[in-house]
C-alpha cells in the first residue's frame, strides 16, 4: 500500500531551494537535479508562461535537464531562470558542447502581480534559491514560487483565499514519487475525499464560500481581473530510473491529480504546467508505471491539498532571507 508523508522530506538526487521577496509577495523555488535528469513536461492549462518547453518535446536533442524553476512574477518571473544557469554554470554543469556546458534550465511561472510596481523575482532571486538548494527542502508553506498564490480567482484576486507551496510524497512498491506545487488557481482546492472547499473564492458580504465551479455553470460568475492570470504549477520526481515514454505517463497522470484537488480545473484562464523528472534514464515495466502514475495521482493532490492548510501564518517553512 502506498504511504503519503506531509512533513519536509528528501528524495535522493534532488534539493531545493527557495526565494522569498522581503514583502512575501513573490518568490521562486528551484528544483535541482544532483546529476542531469531525464525529465518531460505536460501542458493543460489555457494560459500557460513558460521556459525551454521545446527542448522536453518528443524527438528532441536535449532530453535531460539540470533543473526545474517554478516562479511568481508572470513573465518577467522568468529572469529567474537566468540566475539559475548562472549558478549551475559556477558548477560547471549543463549540456556539453564544443565550447562550454550549457545549462538546461526549464521554467513556469504563475501571476501573482498586485499593483502598480509589483516586485517581481530576478535573475539575483533565481541564483540565490538555487543557491539556498538543500535535500530537505520539499516543504509546504508561503514561501518561494508560493508566496503570493491564491486560490479562487474567479471573482478577483480580492476575494481570492491565500494559499502557497504545496509538497508531498508517497511511497509506491516500485520507488517514492514526490510532488511540489505552487497552486494559484482560477477555481477552488478542495478536499478530494468530501469535496469540501480549503481556499476558494468567498461572497463579499458573507465571506461564505461561493463555489467557483457551482457559480460558472450558474452564469454569474466570470474572470473578473485581466484573464490568464491563474495556474497551478509544479513538479514531480520519480526516485529511480524511468524512460520517456514511463515519464509522460506519469505527468498524464499528475494533472489527474490536479483535477482532485482543484475544481474546475485546466481551465483556459489558467496556465497548469507539470515537470516530471526521474533520478536516472532506464527502461521500466509496465507494472511500475503504473504504480508511479497512481502515487503521482495522490502527491499531487495531497501537495495542492497541503498548499491551502498554510495561509495567514500557518507556514511549514519561513521565508528564505533575500
Amino acid at each position: 500500500m502506498s504511504q503519503a508523508r506531509d512533513d519536509a522530506f528528501a528524495i535522493p538526487g534532488f534539493r531545493v531551494g527557495h526565494w522569498t521577496h522581503p514583502t512575501g509577495a513573490t518568490g521562486c523555488t528551484v528544483v535541482l537535479a544532483e546529476a542531469s535528469a531525464p525529465a518531460v513536461a505536460e501542458v493543460r492549462g489555457g494560459a500557460p508562461g513558460t521556459r525551454e518547453l521545446a527542448l522536453l518535446e518528443h524527438g528532441r536533442l536535449v532530453r535531460h535537464v539540470d533543473a526545474v524553476l517554478l516562479t511568481g512574477g508572470s513573465a518577467f518571473g522568468l529572469a529567474a531562470a537566468d540566475g539559475v544557469v548562472a549558478w549551475l554554470r559556477e558548477q560547471g554543469r549543463g549540456f556539453p558542447t564544443s565550447s562550454i556546458p550549457v545549462p538546461i534550465v526549464p521554467a513556469a511561472v504563475l501571476f501573482d502581480l498586485d499593483g502598480p510596481e509589483p516586485p517581481v523575482p530576478t535573475a539575483a532571486a533565481g541564483y540565490q534559491a538555487a543557491a539556498n538548494a538543500v535535500p530537505h527542502g520539499w516543504v509546504s508553506g508561503r514561501v518561494g514560487a508560493g508566496a503570493g498564490a491564491r486560490a479562487g480567482q474567479v471573482a478577483g484576486r480580492a476575494h481570492a483565499t491565500p494559499t502557497g507551496l504545496g509538497a508531498a510524497v508517497v511511497s509506491a512498491p516500485a520507488g517514492s514519487v514526490a510532488a511540489l506545487f505552487a497552486v494559484n488557481p482560477l477555481g477552488d482546492v478542495v478536499d478530494p475525499e468530501s469535496g469540501r472547499i480549503l481556499a476558494g473564492a468567498r461572497d463579499a458580504a458573507t465571506g461564505a464560500w461561493i463555489d467557483s465551479e457551482a457559480a460558472i455553470l450558474r452564469r454569474d460568475a466570470a474572470p473578473r481581473d485581466a484573464p490568464g492570470t491563474n495556474t497551478v504549477i509544479g513538479v514531480v520526481v520519480i526516485d529511480g530510473a524511468a524512460d520517456r515514454d514511463a515519464l509522460v505517463r506519469v505527468a498524464v497522470a499528475a494533472h489527474d491529480g490536479i483535477a482532485r484537488a482543484v475544481r474546475p480545473a485546466h481551465t483556459p484562464f489558467d496556465g497548469d504546467v507539470v515537470f516530471v523528472m526521474a533520478r536516472e534514464e532506464g527502461t521500466v515495466a509496465a507494472g511500475v508505471v503504473l504504480a508511479w502514475c497512481a502515487a503521482a495521482q495522490q502527491a499531487v493532490a495531497r501537495a495542492i491539498v497541503n498548499s491551502a492548510r498554510v495561509p495567514g501564518g500557518g507556514s511549514a517553512a519561513t521565508p528564505d532571507p533575500g
